[in-house]
């Protein structure tokens, strides 16, 4: 498996489409498999081997990890070699850097920069967070403050950034600072790619409900950033910002899933082994959330679909939206469904996970995790208003600051 928000059925007619075909990809699975036998090759000098070979993600340009092949065929890929038991590139832990900084870096990066970062992005030997969110700007992102002054071919960047998944682990950030701050709030802004081993750079955990820190704050300190790591033009960090938030909502909420997969498995698999914990009303309440589960499940397909034609548009924040809110609906049911048992929990312990786990453990962890579902990856108020402006064609909410320098807005 790979990352799963590139992987689209491949019975969509691929072979219609230009470029190299289901056959000529299984072929050339085949060999690569021959070459590099997965029960004898070592883990990653196998995945480096696959990215080379441009069976990495597939839709991707040639020497990048792909063959500029349609996106479809990559599912036609990973069957084959999950069936010959290859390792995959652990998808949960380095979710950030595929499903959104290497989106951002191959739609904005220089050739310098897609050749350095997205092979030991993908091989999963470097480790993405995300740098966006602040104490004073998540649900209006474009307010932030993170400053980044221009000292010749350097930038030096003060503030602090919050509900940053995996920046304990991370080796890299994405990272949106202000750089001009006499202009209106969304054209003042950079987007950087961030060392994270920087010594200004400061991460401390947030312990969230759960008991985890998958959560944490982090502070810059002049750190220092080259311009070579800029992505996108000086100013024009919004408009780059928008491609990676675009992916985080479909990476999040338009997962790939089998039919009764995700937040709906266990409690239907509850459902069926514990029929003593039955009443009628449960039942249909259960009814009721897994058709729901499934319109989502086939709308998270025809998604997918999409993708294939472009980048992912205001449609993945719809996707999110019913995302969280399923799986709140789902979690709630389940803990009700077991009843004194639903209010037990398993470990309290503080942890760092090396991943985000939205479906594990318990319920009673399934039943708090999903609490932070509406607010990770874009609040469900502002996603909204996205889709009623983007995709209803409503009328915008009046903006009185739209026009207005970012120095001169009360804060």
């Amino acid at each position: 498996m790979t990352d799963t928000t590139d992987r689209t059925d491949a019975a969509e007619g691929p072979d219609t489409i230009e470029g190299p075909n289901a056959a000529e990809l299984r072929r050339r699975t085949r060999e690569f498999l021959a070459a590099h036998p997965p029960g004898t090759t070592e883990r990653t000098a196998f995945l480096k081997a696959r990215f080379d070979a441009g069976l990495a993600w597939v839709h991707y340009p040639e020497g990048l990890g792909g063959l500029a092949a349609p996106r479809p065929l990559q599912a036609v890929v990973d069957a084959d070699l999950e069936a010959a038991g290859a390792p995959d590139n652990d998808p949960r832990r380095i979710g950030i850097g595929l499903g959104m900084a290497a989106p951002t870096i191959l739609g904005f990066g220089t050739e310098d920069q897609k050749r350095r970062f997205l092979r030991p992005l993908w091989v999963g030997e470097e480790v993405w967070c995300q740098l966006f969110s602040e104490p004073g700007a998540g649900s209006d992102l474009a307010a932030l403050g993170t400053r980044a002054v221009r000292e010749g071919d350097t930038w030096v960047v003060n503030g602090q950034k919050v509900w940053t998944s995996s920046a304990h682990l991370a080796r890299w950030a994405i990272l949106i600072a202000r750089t001009d701050p006499d202009v209106p709030k969304h054209r003042g802004i950079t987007y950087f790619v961030c060392d994270m081993t920087d010594p200004g750079v400061e991460v401390r955990p947030l312990r969230q409900i759960t008991g985890e820190a998958e959560f944490n704050e982090v502070f810059l300190t002049d750190v220092r950033i080259p311009d070579a790591h800029r992505l996108g033009a000086v100013g024009d960090g919004w408009r780059v910002a928008q491609t990676t938030l675009m992916n985080e909502r479909v990476s999040i909420g338009g997962t790939r899933l089998p039919r009764e997969g995700g937040m709906i498995e266990p409690l239907a698999r509850t459902w069926r082994e514990r029929p003593e914990l039955r009443t009628h009303d449960l039942h249909q309440r259960l009814l009721t959330l897994w058709v729901e589960a499934e319109v989502a499940r086939l709308t998270g397909e025809r998604l997918r679909q999409q993708l294939a034609a472009g980048q992912p548009g205001p449609e993945g924040s719809a996707a999110k939206l019913g995302f969280a809110r399923l799986n709140q609906a789902i979690s709630g049911l389940e803990v009700e469904l077991l009843g004194q048992e639903g209010l037990l929990y398993d470990d309290w312990t503080m942890r760092r996970p090396e991943g985000v786990d939205f479906f594990g453990r318990g319920a009673g962890y399934r039943y708090l995790r999903a609490k932070g579902n509406s607010i990770e990856g874009g609040t469900s108020e502002v996603l909204l208003n996205i889709v009623a402006e983007r995709v209803l064609g409503l009328p915008p909410e009046p903006r009185t600051d739209k026009d207005v320098a970012w120095k001169d807005l009360t804060r």
